[in-house]
């Protein structure tokens, strides 16, 4: 995948990221980093790169809640 392309999916699945667990952009893009997705994401072999955004933002939010439980975005209260 090219790196632009793959640089556009990645901002995707962050601004996703962000507003799925009510947080500032800046803060979606440490934590969607700090995951094993966002690694496999750039591993061309994983094949993560073909799916859709919304699926590897499934993975990015299951593997953040199992890291921190409390980052469920129902645990949190609506602004």
């Amino acid at each position: 995948m090219r790196d632009n392309v793959l640089w556009r999916k990645k901002s995707v699945i962050i601004m996703m990221l962000a507003k799925e667990l009510r947080v500032d952009p800046e803060r979606a893009l440490d934590l969607f980093y700090s995951t094993d997705v966002c690694r496999q994401l750039s591993d061309p072999k994983t094949g993560l790169q073909l799916m859709s955004d919304g699926y590897v933002l499934e993975d990015v939010l299951s593997e953040i809640r199992t890291k921190v439980p409390f980052a469920s975005p129902r645990a949190r209260p609506k602004r």
